[in-house]
């Protein structure tokens, strides 16, 4: 069958465009009727569009509508599909994925699963069982992912259905448009070979169903990983490929104009422990393809691209970090060579064990021009629900938050749980519970700021030495603040301490709070803010803005280069530093498409 194109789509009245479209969304038709209805006025621009624009449409309905949808989905290998009544795509689907040679142990427990899912929640289990990358998953991680969601919320779970049936679409469109997103599925692949290089062995990290990923600065897997991304490098056609004195993996593709300047790119290449294997990494990746497409199209832009995948970003092994980021902008810390890890072994002797001098003058010889550069871009997955939760795929990044942590302690009186009446405690853990809920009530007050919204979170909570029958006299917490500018950080850890020490006043207990931690917030170049949004337009995207609430290395750049970021969606609610982080093929084909528009336009 010929392959359905855009304007084939864009030229049909209501009933052709619904008929054209029929079976993307299982027996829903009034989704592509609706479609239509607010197609542009110059019809559908490209696939990317169409997608959006369906998913839109869902987003919108009723949640009786939603439901509908959901329910008008077949079971995982239930009784329509022993019957053989399922949709053509349903069974190509669970064909793909193996769903139709269970072995009797999978279906009992697949049926059991039906059960359990539908008496909590109502509605079948939705999963796009053809997967991130389009071909299919493993019956084994069907059936875990499965028992896993059996404990999400019931709000939860309804959104994470619909996604799940948008991924669905998404796949059925590009079979019958005739796509492959080639290099996302290359980004996968990449992502998922280097990800087989990591510390420890077997199933480390409390999961039952996710393989570890831990690669810290200088480690073995750490070196494995560089000697990967550099065979990468060279394959893709840079002209420059080579690890410098921190450890950075730097590539260069160079311009038709040497004397024009260079634009900077990248990301990290290690993690966090038991992380995913795309934070940082993929924007590496992304432009890696870029150079691999205009090197096969034997094609030169005037400006050189410099691709970087940062050897140290996380601060997992020292307590330090944009180790590699830090010595691109002449900010390296001489002191830093002397941090020792858990074994004692310090920055100096785990640089020259892999190979590098470990001289602090090679180090500072990294530092580069700002004159001989245009800026700095990244791509990097979102690490948050954001983008997931209102099913778009990129977002353009106005700024990196500011920070201030602090480690603090509330010091009262341990008595007797039994015989200290009410009003007369000094409760260390009490006031600590005041100034949690005070940190995220003046946090919400920000929620409507011209800069955008401040976060506060206390992440860690202790009464040393508690019992259950001792009022606590001591409470140990921390308290992370963060913000879209200095002043908007400042304004909210100034009021947030100011409301410590009138609780810790009112309640007869001391409260000390020790400044460890200030990053500066780092806001988008206007100019490159623009291009990215220009690029991602120019796919009939929507331009939806964001704050970064996590660090990247962009902070670092952005002291001496206009920088800006574009993030992509994380699957699973957009969860992150977690085996469970994840990305589609279509949404790093994305991110290529928009790179490739940012670069052309240069």
């Amino acid at each position: 069958m010929p392959a359905l194109t855009l304007a084939q789509i864009n030229a049909a009245d209501q009933a052709g465009f619904v008929a054209l479209l029929d079976g993307i969304y299982e027996h829903s038709p009034w989704i592509a009727a609706e479609a239509w209805a607010r197609k542009p006025a110059g019809g559908f621009a490209s696939l990317d569009q169409l997608k959006h624009a369906l998913a839109q449409v869902v987003r919108t309905a009723t949640q009786g509508a939603q439901l509908a949808l959901i329910r008008a989905h077949p079971e995982l290998a239930g009784k329509a599909a022993v019957a053989g009544q399922l949709t053509a795509e349903s069974t190509n689907e669970q064909s793909k994925a193996g769903l139709t040679h269970c072995t009797p142990e999978e279906f009992t427990q697949l049926q059991q699963l039906n059960a359990d899912y539908n008496a909590r929640f109502g509605w079948p289990f939705i999963l796009a069982v053809r997967g991130p990358h389009g071909r299919g998953l493993p019956r084994a991680e069907i059936i875990r992912t499965f028992a896993r969601r059996l404990n999400n919320s019931a709000g939860f779970e309804l959104a994470e259905c619909l996604r799940n049936i948008h991924r669905i679409a998404e796949i059925r469109l590009n079979d019958k448009f005739g796509f492959t997103p080639a290099e996302g599925d290359l980004i996968l692949q990449w992502a998922e070979a280097l990800a087989a290089h990591t510390e420890g062995t077997g199933l480390d990290n409390g999961m039952d169903d996710q393989p570890p990923l831990t690669v810290t600065y200088l480690s073995e897997a750490h070196q494995a990983c560089a000697i990967q991304l550099m065979a990468w490098m060279r394959a893709c056609g840079f002209d420059e490929v080579s690890r410098d004195a921190v450890g950075n993996v730097v590539g260069r593709f160079h311009g038709s104009d040497p004397t024009a300047p260079m634009l900077l790119t990248g990301s990290h290449y290690d993690t966090v422990r038991n992380g995913g294997r795309h934070d940082g990494r993929l924007g590496i990746f992304v432009p890696m393809a870029c150079v691999r497409t205009l090197h096969a199209q034997g094609r030169r832009l005037k400006h050189g691209i410099e691709v970087v995948g940062f050897a140290e970003e996380e601060g997992q092994r020292y307590r330090a970090t944009f180790l590699g980021s830090s010595a691109l902008v002449g900010d390296f810390n001489p002191d830093w060579l002397e941090l020792s890890d858990a074994d004692g072994i310090t920055v100096k002797q785990a640089m020259r064990a892999a190979g590098l001098s470990g001289e602090l003058k090679d180090i500072q010889a990294l530092q580069r021009d700002p004159s001989r550069y245009l800026g700095f871009v990244e791509v990097h997955i979102e690490q948050g629900p954001v983008l997931d939760g209102l099913d778009t795929p990129l977002g353009i990044v106005t700024s990196i938050n500011g920070a201030k942590r602090f480690s603090c302690e509330a010091v009262g009186t341990a008595c007797h749980a039994g015989t200290t009446p009410m009003p007369m405690r000094q409760d260390a853990a009490a006031a600590v519970a005041e100034v949690i809920l005070a940190v995220e009530a003046r946090a919400q007050q920000d929620a409507n700021s011209p800069a955008g919204p401040s976060v506060g979170t206390v992440g860690v909570l202790s009464v040393p030495q508690g019992s259950i029958n001792v009022v606590p006299g001591r409470c140990q917490f921390t308290l992370d603040l963060r913000a879209p500018t200095d002043a908007q950080r400042d304004a909210l850890a100034a009021d947030v301490l100011a409301q410590t020490q009138a609780i810790a006043q009112r309640r007869g207990v001391h409260i000390r709070c020790d400044l460890h931690l200030t990053v500066a917030a780092a806001p988008s170049d206007a100019a490159w803010q623009a291009r990215w949004e220009q690029a991602v337009t120019q796919m009939g995207l929507p331009a939806f803005r964001l704050l970064s609430g996590a660090g990247h290395d962009a902070m670092k750049l952005h002291q001496v280069l206009p920088q800006a970021m574009l993030f992509v969606r994380g699957g699973n609610a957009g969860i992150s530093h977690n085996p469970l982080e994840t990305i589609t093929n279509d949404d790093a084909q994305r991110a290529v498409n928009a790179f490739m528009n940012l670069l052309d336009a240069l």
